[in-house]
């Protein structure tokens, strides 16, 4: 049998640099949820088709699932627990509450996460660039049709904050 090599990574996860001592084959979204104590993104289908471990890595949105730990060596990683504060929600938090877009709540991270992904590249993305970026992402509680319209209103909050002067988001 052959033994698996320990890796030191180091990251900068939700604006902290970060190390930790992993396993080749140990993937990202083991090392944010039993490492970091992150729990956040969810270990849903273990297979990258579910989209409820959705982080972002180096600014694009990834399954976390699928990304070897050592892959992230180096990277800038964002979790929703580094999003807004329960006194000061990012405004996607915010929205999804607003909209209804909150059933269970398994699947929301992930959604939100993968938003802000792309809100961050389009800040004013029409609805067909919201489904793209949502496609990845399954939700089995509610139609797509209040998440959807929760990154749209985010959308808007986000681009009254900055054009108010109030900088980025």
């Amino acid at each position: 049998m052959m033994k698996e090599r320990t890796c030191e990574i180091s990251l900068t996860l939700n604006g902290r640099e970060r190390r930790f001592f992993v396993e080749e084959q140990e993937t990202l979204l083991h090392v944010l949820r039993e490492r970091a104590g992150l729990t956040g993104a969810k270990k849903g289908c273990d297979l990258g088709e579910c989209g409820a471990c959705t982080v972002i890595l180096n600014g694009r949105a990834v399954n976390s699932c699928c990304v070897f730990a050592v892959q992230a060596d180096g990277g800038v990683v964002e979790t929703i627990e580094g999003l807004g504060t329960p006194d000061r929600p990012h405004p996607l938090q915010q929205a999804f509450i607003d909209a209804g877009a909150i059933q269970c709540g398994f699947c929301t991270p992930g959604m939100i996460m993968a938003a802000k992904a792309l809100l961050d590249r389009e800040p004013r993305p029409g609805r067909e660039a919201i489904r793209q970026a949502l496609s990845g992402n399954l939700c089995r509680c509610t139609g797509y049709e209040k998440i959807e319209r929760a990154v749209e209103l985010a959308a808007e909050a986000i681009a009254g904050y900055t054009e108010k002067g109030g900088g980025a988001a």
